[in-house]
């Protein structure tokens, strides 16, 4: 992951334009209404998704309509696999726990 993928989604902004594509896509008009937020700062914030590859965007007629790309988090979901299974293995131990607690 050559960009800092973290940096990317520490953004509230950005993980609500996500949430809106993950729905549908959507032309930047449709996001700025769903959002509420500038026209600008919704283009900023595509660009930077995009420049990260989380979106890209296809054109039809005069319109740019922007869709999740999955790859990236792909990778992402596979930086975070170890940290899952050290989570669920300290869940199972403290299930285990529990249940010897109760017996």
């Amino acid at each position: 992951m050559p960009t800092d993928v973290f940096a990317v989604l520490a953004e509230p902004a950005r993980r609500r334009i996500l949430d809106e594509l993950r729905v549908a896509d959507r032309s930047v008009g449709e996001l700025v209404v769903a959002l509420t937020i500038s026209q600008p700062t919704v283009s900023k914030h595509l660009k930077v998704l995009r420049d990260a590859g989380f979106v890209s965007a296809r054109t039809a007629a005069q319109q740019r309509i922007y869709h999740v790309e999955p790859t990236q988090f792909a990778a992402l979901d596979e930086w975070l696999a170890p940290y899952r299974r050290l989570w669920t293995n300290h869940l199972d131990e403290l299930a285990r726990h529990l249940d010897r607690m109760e017996q």
